[in-house]
């Protein structure tokens, strides 16, 4: 069985990654762990709250947090923001989608890449 989330990760950045290594946020040493969002809905809302004036093109990674080979939780038991506490196994991304925008920088869905 899967437990899927959500990642949002800068095009640039994740087509930048050596594919064989795992992966690991930019702000992963300053913050000590990997955000992740569960459900579209809300992955949409948290790319619009702290993204939406970024420049750029925005993935989503589809990860499965049990095949991810590093530890995660529910530091807010009850939110849907699991935190991973350790890079991401290559192996344990199952989808990789863009976001689509709007001219004014809205994100409003994820779409195939």
């Amino acid at each position: 069985m899967s437990r899927l989330t959500l990642h949002l990760v800068a095009e640039e950045r994740w087509d930048a990654r050596d594919p064989s290594e795992p992966y690991t946020p930019a702000r992963y040493a300053e913050e000590g762990f990997v955000h992740c969002t569960d459900g579209e809905d809300e992955m949409l809302k948290t790319a619009n709250r702290f993204y939406r004036d970024a420049p750029g093109s925005f993935l989503a990674l589809t990860v499965d947090l049990d095949a991810i080979g590093s530890p995660w939780r529910f530091d807010e038991p009850g939110t849907p923001y699991p935190h991973v506490y350790g890079p991401i196994d290559p192996s344990a991304v199952r989808e990789v989608r863009r976001f689509a925008r709007d001219e004014d920088g809205t994100f409003t869905a994820i779409i195939r890449r």
